[in-house]
């Protein structure tokens, strides 16, 4: 189940309506933290819960995010006169209420999923394999999670964007191949063969990232391990 971006004020606006809409979903993001799955839902419940913050602290965003009613044609001027839908009444009453509701529950469910977070990240280690190059920018990722045999390699990209406040370093990794963890396949091992095996970095940088902690993989580990290598590379 997912919500709208404006899921508060979709459809009749009635406060039970969205209350049982919102622990509707709330049950279901609930029920995979229980199972210490967090992505992608703990940044969708992030991006909800700080949209609702901006409602709430932006009350003529709000009044202008409504529909306005036509009221008046003037076929002469050919001028069309709006009236807004949304005043201070008890339209914007039930609106408020539906909000001070929501932003409790949702921070709730995110410390939830953020204790989960620091517990997984807490057994999560990240060290290089050899020498590090200057440019680091592009990589590999070797990681061993659990009681798992196996180290999955995945290639990474550092990527750059702006806003007008500040400048974001993210990350993209593609999986390379999975090698069984042994004495003779140690990540020293790993790092030669994929240099054999693939030539566009001569003398990559690679990232053993290994996590005592057997969480699921997609949806929690590889999520948590691109995040701290990108705060590892910074």
């Amino acid at each position: 189940m997912t919500l709208s971006e404006t899921w508060f004020m979709d459809g009749y606006i009635d406060f039970e309506l969205q209350k049982y809409r919102l622990l509707a979903y709330l049950k279901e993001v609930n029920r995979c933290f229980n199972e210490t799955k967090l992505y992608p839902q703990l940044s969708d419940m992030v991006f909800h819960y700080k949209n609702l913050l901006a409602f709430k602290q932006n009350k003529q965003f709000l009044q202008n995010s409504f529909p306005r009613q036509l009221t008046k044609v003037d076929m002469e001027k050919l001028e069309l006169t709006y009236e807004a839908m949304l005043q201070d009444d008890e339209l914007m009453q039930e609106l408020e209420q539906i909000l001070e509701y929501a932003v409790p529950q949702m921070k709730h469910t995110i410390d939830t999923g953020a204790e989960i977070h620091d517990m997984v990240e807490k057994q999560v280690r990240i060290e290089p394999v050899g020498i590090l190059p200057l440019y680091r920018d592009e990589g590999y990722m070797l990681l061993h999670y659990g009681e798992h045999s196996e180290i999955r390699a995945y290639g990474y990209t550092i990527t750059l964007f702006e806003d007008k406040d500040a400048r974001y370093r993210g990350i993209k990794v593609q999986y390379i191949d999975c090698y069984r963890k042994s004495l003779a396949n140690t990540p020293e091992h790993i790092k030669l063969d994929i240099i054999r095996n693939i030539r566009t970095l001569p003398n990559p940088a690679v990232f053993s990232v290994v996590s005592e902690f057997s969480a699921p993989l997609q949806e929690t580990l590889l999520p948590i391990a691109k995040r701290m290598l990108v705060r590892h590379l910074a």
